[in-house]
């Protein structure tokens, strides 16, 4: 991003303080009567009370979430920070509108706005295009009231699943975890929303899967599996916003980690957008991390590292840093760094413009003054987001095990079983607002509609019977309800077990952020009422609605079915009734392996030979169901997987193709993915690797090619001296219906000399499909 003689001309003119006062944010809400915003007291940090009186007359950088805080009508909002925005306009000589951000981690996070499938989900879907779409609607429905930046995506990847943010996460493999994040990138910003890339970097590989804990990774593993989505999202996504980790890495805290956010992001991959601080970090350096002595210290450490911007409030940017510049302890020429690059996104967005309104579009017709003659003007959540909701949530729910129960065709009588079946917030992640925010509200309405599982399978075979009992709840640990459990159970002609996860925060819930898992057992005593249905004989289809796979004992081979959804959000219910019924065909996969036993934590498919069973262990890590894996109601049969070349020069690349056809007699999606193996390297490889995938609609009897056209450069890898190689030898190359199951394989050789590649190496392969023979 350059900055203009606008810029430099603001730089030139401003006081210290004005500086100091784009450079951070304050926390807000806005005001259900459509008055002014006020500031939100947080529980962390050890922050001051906050006066926007006193506060703005030098400026502001930041809004933080002013529809994200408490429940309030949308135009309401919308009247509120129009008017703030005012407000710091007039207060200040520079007359510059402060940025306002919000979460949109599954949906804008507002009363009353759609709530999307958690990132989980997209990755399950494998359909980039879907969630790019998603997110342009999300950014759409965000800069209608007047927000500019989004807190989101995620591109964390899974290495321990215990970890409560695992539902944030978009799988456990860097190619899906770029290529999807990317796509939601591209979505967000094609709406005019500056797209944040977080947690950057190595959040989720804290130890024992405990949030914030810290990371102990090595530099191959950083730059093999943690590093590339963050890349490809940088390259082809083009976000103008990174957040920083809250874990140190390797002993050095991100928010003080210049070789990360300056050399790195900055200066190797031309990332020229702003870094803003996750919420407190940079107060966090001296509270938690311990490496910094004053307020000051931490201020000057994390300006020094690249971070533009403190959210969510006013902290160590304020006074203590006024202090140390102005008595020559910090350089103002890191102020006037991180200024430069806030003033120009401002510019890009308008914000320094004469003529710029604070009327956001959505009010552009309306009458301002009269507030009240505008509650429930504005819609967040139309018919149009409710159908791309389901559609997200169709191509994400994933048929994990089918003894050919599966569709149901109108039983008598549905036993529904269990805690998840009644209950709207079991479709929600924590960052969803009912859960994030109502749930804090008692008395006030979910603002959305969402119908429980229960609910739609009611509407969906209106002529069975269809009972519902708890048996227990989510983490209770109640087992008296069982009995009456399996009395149902054996007096019905088919279970749904409606189990899986709560959604919170810090330990409020049993997914989420600070919701970590001690085990993958199911929580509670889940899996003992799952045991217990099991016995009374009925065939029992278990309905998973969780934030994380769980290890699920006896149902991996002796239940009817299995059908995971990760937090689908509000259209979860029904689309999940489809799949049950076969009105949908499902075709998502999983993102994430469900672990075949609760205990073999940090694991996940993507690792080398010693990673896999062996002799010298007792401990089989082994999956029950492996990432990728996915079934469907039609067969699918595929050819040989054959590659136009039996060499290829490191510098060059080679085309890989199969076909597919639908066996079938109706029509589905299959997900063909493409898995690297390098069987001999400098440093042990992943036995599997997935560099590459597309769906494939087909009507039945229908067939197509799918072909990969796979440069050199995805071979590549961080070798003994850690630089990037693509070195001469075998390479093989497999066509999988999951990373577990591979239908078939080619070698090819890879000859020349061996070549070091950087970040300017191709990323992704290209993949076309040719219907026909």
């Amino acid at each position: 991003m350059t900055h203009s003689a606008r810029v430099d001309e603001l730089v030139d003119a401003m006081t210290l303080e004005e500086k100091i006062a784009q450079l951070y944010g304050v926390w807000v809400g806005g005001s259900d009567d459509g008055g002014d915003v006020a500031p939100h007291q947080h529980d962390f940090g050890g922050e001051i009370a906050i006066e926007l009186d006193e506060l703005l007359p030098t400026g502001l950088g930041q809004l933080t979430r002013p529809f994200g805080t408490r429940p309030i009508d949308a135009a309401m909002g919308a009247v509120s920070l129009a008017r703030t925005q005012e407000r710091i306009r007039a207060a200040s000589r520079h007359g510059i509108p402060a940025l306002a951000h919000e979460e949109c981690l599954a949906g804008f996070a507002a009363w009353g706005a759609t709530a999307y499938p958690v990132p989980l989900s997209w990755g399950a879907t494998f359909d980039p295009g879907l969630i790019a779409e998603m997110a342009a609607r999300i950014g759409a429905d965000m800069r209608s009231v007047g927000i500019h930046q989004g807190l989101a995506p995620v591109l964390d990847v899974v290495r321990d699943a215990r970890w409560g943010r695992v539902e944030e996460t978009i799988g456990e493999d860097p190619h899906l975890v770029g290529t999807i994040g990317t796509a939601y990138v591209q979505g967000l910003e094609s709406a005019g929303i500056i797209a944040t890339l977080k947690h950057f970097a190595g959040y989720s590989a804290s130890r024992g899967g405990r949030n914030l804990a810290p990371v102990s990774i090595g530099p191959r593993e950083l730059a093999d599996v943690i590093l590339p989505p963050f890349e490809l999202a940088v390259r082809e996504g083009r976000p103008r916003s990174v957040m920083n980790s809250y874990t140190d890495l390797d002993g050095v805290p991100t928010a003080a980690d210049r070789a990360l956010l300056t050399e790195l992001l900055r200066e190797t991959w031309g990332f020229d957008g702003t870094v803003v601080a996750d919420y407190f970090s940079v107060a966090f350096l001296k509270l938690l991390h311990g490496v910094a002595d004053s307020w000051a210290d931490a201020a000057g450490q994390a300006l020094a590292a690249g971070i533009d911007v403190e959210l969510p409030t006013v902290h160590t940017f304020g006074e203590p840093l006024r202090r140390a510049v102005a008595d020559g302890v910090i350089d103002i020429a890191l102020i006037d760094t991180a200024l430069r690059r806030v003033l120009a996104q401002k510019e890009e967005l308008g914000l320094l413009d004469p003529s710029w309104s604070p009327v956001p579009p959505a009010l552009a017709d309306a009458d301002p003054s009269q507030p009240e003659a505008l509650r429930g003007l504005i819609d967040l959540d139309p018919d149009r987001n409710r159908a791309l909701a389901r559609r997200v949530a169709e191509e994400a729910i994933v048929l994990v095990r089918n003894d050919g129960t599966l569709p149901i065709t109108a039983p008598g009588s549905i036993a529904v079983i269990g805690p998840n079946a009644d209950d709207p917030y079991a479709m929600l992640g924590c960052y969803s607002f009912p859960t994030h925010v109502v749930s804090r509200h008692p008395g006030v309405e979910l603002g959305i509609r969402i119908p429980t599982l229960l609910e739609a399978l009611r509407a969906e075979f209106p002529t069975s019977r269809v009972t519902h009992v708890h048996g227990t709840s989510v983490d209770g640990g109640e087992v008296d309800g069982i009995p009456e459990a399996v009395d149902l159970a054996a007096a019905s002609d088919l279970v749904v077990l409606a189990l899986g996860d709560r959604a919170g925060l810090f330990g409020r819930g049993t997914s989420g952020e600070g919701c970590d898992a001690e085990s993958l057992d199911l929580p509670g005593a889940q899996q003992q009422l799952v045991d217990a249905v099991l016995d009374a004989g009925t065939p029992a289809v278990l309905v998973l609605l969780t934030g994380r796979p769980y290890a699920l004992g006896r149902a991996t081979t002796e239940s009817a079915g299995i059908v995971q959804a990760f937090f689908a959000g509000e259209e979860g219910g029904p689309a999940m009734a489809g799949v049950l019924s076969g009105r949908v065909n499902p075709s998502g996969r999983l993102p994430v392996s469900i672990p075949a036993t609760s205990g073999s934590q940090p694991t996940t498919y993507l690792s080398s030979a010693l990673g896999q069973r062996t002799e010298v262990s007792n401990i089989d890590p082994t999956a029950a169901f492996p990432f990728g894996h996915g079934l469907s109601y039609t067969d699918f049969s595929w050819s040989q997987l054959v590659t136009d070349a039996a060499e290829v020069a490191t510098s060059g690349a080679v085309s890989a193709s199969l076909r597919v056809r639908n066996a079938g007699d109706r029509a589905g999606v299959d997900v063909v993915q493409l898995y690297l193996h390098d069987p001999v390297a400098q440093v042990p490889r992943p036995v599997r690797q997935l560099v590459g995938y597309r769906r494939v609609a087909l009507a039945a009897g229908e067939e197509a090619t799918v072909r990969f056209e796979v440069p050199a450069d995805l071979f590549s890898y961080t070798g003994r001296d850690l630089r990037r190689i693509v070195e001469p030898g075998e390479i093989v190359l497999s066509a999988g219906r999951s990373s577990g199951d591979v239908a078939s394989s080619v070698s090819v050789r890879v000859t020349g000399p061996m070549r070091t590649v950087d970040h300017t190496r191709a990323l992704v392969p290209s993949v076309t499909v040719v219907r026909g023979r």
